[in-house]
């Protein structure tokens, strides 16, 4: 009998949840030891090989629209136009990874000119590289479709069964082979493997728990003109926002005194703010296939409200407790723990970067509703002007306070988007977002401050001089003290129950 949708989403973002931490966990303790078995050289051209060809294969908006017009056609119960729609899909994804094929091998001939400081025998590394990622990639492409699929069908615990196995196979094949002598070519054909794999336990997914029967021969000019209007929404997004992150360094290079020092201590804040995204962003993307049902069904003034503010109050009870202990005592992880007290200004730039998230993270059912009713073009609007804006003020801003200053940018920026698209959800989709914020900030927010100030408090106060046992101590009072401040103060009925449901499971 098939899971009903709530156990898949509960029994999917708890996967999800545990991929994430293994794979914090083993970045911490594996990578350093990879790096010392291969060598600083090899892992740069290891580094510099992935990233080039994740930065040419684009997704262009296509995973989005997969997910978003199968939910859609599953909530009109269309399994024809289901199978017609992966038809044109996997045509334009062929085309378009032909076209990446020759581009790549063009580029190929180039490198040589491309990447004019790397020594003959770091060439010749690097070469190799690119043709196994490069050929992989290409093979690759197609089938991002399939995580649109799995999600669109609320096969959540296959999805992310299927994420977790790729991880713990990558970090367990890697280990195998660092121990038997084998070095960086290996790592990336482990790479590499491990994707074909993930591939074809996904696919076996969908043909065990699903009916999809893909139509090659169907043509549809005005889905293909929807598809496509659609998907460049979504590339402007994703294209804005690396306005956002990705181009800061540069800036704070190019602009500001600290040069390399303020990339540094910028990518350091982006580290934390990446963690922080992530925990809170494991669960989007499963609530698609019941908000197009809801669309559909014209339940949406009834129905919608209730679950974002159900899912925004969890996503804030998350995201509280790691922004007050970062918060708290952030500053002492990153000169202690990490041992980096030459970039103690992270501490200052993560916050900076994470408090416009705390508004905003909570709001992803709002967010997945403008997917779902095609109104992309506002969101990708937004990011857009708020892109360009960061631009310029990290410009200004980068000169004069280096890293501080581009973090201080983009807080601006970010909180500029988080009053527009507060706006467009209030305004466009016709949500109640006073009452969403009354219902999950205002009733939240008096217990963060209090367990916030509790936290500085073992911070100054705590006598141990051992700075890990400090530290885990403050970790485990802080965490202790804000279960029981929301227990009595915070959590409504339905979170009381959840805790208990999942107390209940760890006795167990």
């Amino acid at each position: 009998m098939q899971m009903n949708n709530s156990k898949q989403i509960k029994l999917g973002a708890a996967i999800s949840y545990f991929a994430i931490a293994f794979n914090i966990i083993a970045g911490l303790i594996y990578t350093p030891w990879m790096i010392s078995k291969i060598g600083n050289s090899n892992y740069g051209l290891y580094t510099l090989a992935t990233s080039l060809i994740t930065m040419l294969m684009v997704d262009f908006g296509m995973s989005a629209a997969v997910s978003r017009f199968v939910s859609k056609y599953r909530a009109e119960g269309d399994q024809l136009a289901i199978d017609r729609f992966l038809g044109v899909v996997y045509k334009l994804y062929g085309i378009i990874a032909a076209l990446a094929f020759v581009v790549l091998a063009v580029l190929y001939f180039f490198i040589n000119s491309i990447y004019t400081n790397l020594s003959a025998a770091e060439m010749e590394t690097f070469r190799g590289l690119y043709v196994i990622v490069g050929l992989y990639s290409v093979v690759s492409f197609p089938f991002i479709t399939l995580n649109g699929i799995l999600n669109a069908y609320e096969r959540f615990i296959e999805l992310k069964l299927a994420d977790l196995f790729h991880k713990v196979f990558i970090i367990a094949a890697m280990v195998v082979c660092l121990l038997m002598g084998q070095g960086v070519y290996a790592l990336v054909l482990v790479n590499a493997v491990a994707g074909l794999l993930t591939i074809a336990v996904k696919l076996y997914f969908i043909k065990k728990k699903t009916k999809i029967k893909v139509r090659f021969g169907y043509r549809d000019r005005s889905m293909l003109k929807e598809i496509f209007t659609f998907s460049a929404w979504i590339t402007v997004s994703s294209l804005a926002l690396r306005l956002i992150i990705n181009i800061t360094p540069s800036i704070i290079v190019a602009v500001s005194a600290t040069g390399a020092l303020g990339a540094a201590i910028f990518g350091v804040a982006t580290t934390v703010e990446g963690y922080v995204y992530t925990f809170a962003t494991a669960i989007n993307g499963m609530f698609m296939p019941r908000i197009a049902k809801i669309v559909h069904e014209g339940k949406k003034q009834e129905q919608l409200m209730p679950l974002m503010q159900k899912v925004g109050r969890l996503q804030c009870i998350l995201l509280g407790v790691l922004i007050v202990g970062f918060a708290a005592f952030g500053k002492s992880f990153i000169a202690d723990i990490w041992n980096k007290p030459d970039l103690v200004e992270s501490y200052i730039c993560a916050l900076l970067l994470i408090i416009p998230s705390f508004f905003f993270l909570p709001m992803q059912i709002a967010k997945t509703t403008l997917i779902v009713e095609n109104k992309v073009k506002l969101e990708a609007t937004v990011f857009l002007i708020v892109g360009v804006l960061n631009v310029a003020l990290s410009a200004v801003l980068s000169h004069y306070y280096g890293a501080i200053g581009a973090a201080a940018s983009i807080f601006v920026a970010y909180m500029i988007r988080n009053v527009l698209m507060i706006v467009i959800y209030h305004r466009v989709l016709q949500l109640n977002m006073l009452h969403f914020f009354k219902e999950v900030y205002l009733k939240l927010m008096p217990q963060l401050l209090v367990a916030l100030g509790i936290g500085l408090l073992c911070s100054r106060f705590n006598p141990i001089s051992n700075v890990y046992l400090r530290f885990a101590t403050n970790g485990c009072v802080l965490v202790g003290t804000y279960l029981i401040i929301m227990w009595f103060c915070g959590f409504n009925a339905y979170e009381k129950g959840m805790f208990k449901a999942l107390l209940r499971k760890f006795r167990k």
